[in-house]
């Protein structure tokens, strides 16, 4: 045999030894800790359909009503809606502090545009939406072309915003009566629908299509692929040919619009324009994301986890209030949860190193 054929043959058996390579976890934890890493929307899911069992049988019947579960839903809608954009913000590797400040300075700007300024009721929801938009936009501009820390970016616009909404406000609320009057459009999302015995309002259901939209364009477009991507590894997404500072930008504005969406949702729910409402959106979105199991090191996790864990808030919460715990219970509750949700995030991410 020449050189040659053992140089080939060497090529071959090392080749062979790579091919033979097998995964070496084994045992029933290891399984686990895969098929969580793998469906990271198991976790909450789990979680979720374990304090409806405990609640149910707690309760009985009151817990399971229509009333309730639908109540749940209502509850939860506006914190779904923001939960979304800040999930796509986090998917990234970034944080967005001021979703809660661009949904409801999108929320006064429709009324304040349709009542100051005599617009049609239908444009004044347009110009609310637009500014959502712009300013995630601007976010997203700050941090992908200016390359600013995502959490300093938002923790200064979430400032800004909060102040330009007070002084452009004046602080003055638009009345139910007056918007249900002359711009009932306003109130569009509170609108409510029976469907088969339950009630629910269009939030709800547009918060529901808004999760659905989101998770088939997350998985099954190049655009979904791309956040993924950029959240994982952004040097070697941009090797790829992901186009990184686009695809930040384009993130941030939609976030942006979705929460200008959910400002419409809380005049729908509350009735009325107020510049004092949504003051803990903030929290309130990334407890959802966190408890969702979106990790907060970007590149992994689901919206359909963000829309479980918004509904383990709503769960908790009204699970509690009816057994008549003090309300601090379900905040201690919660604080467990999130700590509970970040130490298997980071056991989860054990697979992947």
């Amino acid at each position: 045999m020449s050189q040659q054929d053992n140089y080939e043959a060497a090529l071959s058996g090392a080749a062979t030894e790579v091919a033979e390579f097998t995964d070496e976890r084994k045992g029933i934890i290891g399984k686990i800790q895969h098929a969580l890493h793998t469906t990271p929307a198991l976790v909450p899911l789990i979680v979720l359909v374990a304090s409806i069992i405990i609640f149910g049988m707690l309760l009985g019947q009151r817990f399971f009503s229509p009333f309730a579960l639908t109540l749940i839903l209502q509850q939860v809608q506006i914190v779904g809606i923001v939960a979304a954009a800040q999930s796509l913000v986090i998917l990234t590797a970034g944080i967005d502090l001021s979703v809660g400040a661009i949904a409801v300075i999108s929320s006064v700007i429709m009324g304040q545009f349709a009542f100051r300024y005599g617009l049609p009721p239908e444009l004044a929801v347009l110009c609310g939406l637009a500014f959502g938009t712009a300013i995630g936009a601007l976010n997203g501009w700050l941090v992908a072309v200016m390359k600013l820390p995502p959490f300093i970016v938002t923790l200064g616009m979430w400032q800004i915003v909060l102040a330009a909404n007070f002084l452009y406000s004046a602080n003055e609320t638009i009345r139910s009566q007056d918007i249900a009057a002359e711009a009932p459009i306003l109130q569009l999302l509170g609108t409510s629908v029976n469907i088969g015995g339950a009630i629910f309002t269009l939030g709800v259901i547009f918060m529901i299509l808004l999760v659905a939209v989101l998770a088939y364009v997350l998985r099954h477009t190049a655009w979904g692929r791309h956040v993924y991507a950029v959240g994982d590894d952004p040097e070697a997404a941009e090797l790829s040919g992901v186009n990184v500072k686009k695809t930040l930008i384009s993130v941030y504005a939609v976030a942006g619009l979705i929460c200008a969406f959910a400002g419409w949702a809380i005049i729908g729910r509350i009735g009325s324009v107020s510049p004092t409402s949504g003051q803990l959106l903030n929290i309130e979105s990334i407890t959802a994301v966190v408890i969702g199991g979106i990790s907060l090191f970007g590149g992994r996790g689901s919206i359909l986890g963000t829309f479980f864990g918004a509904l383990i808030v709503g769960v908790f919460t009204l699970g509690l209030r009816l057994l008549g715990a003090d309300a601090q219970w379900t905040f201690l509750l919660i604080g467990v949860l999130i700590i509970a949700a970040v130490a298997v995030d980071q056991w989860i991410r054990k697979v992947a190193s």
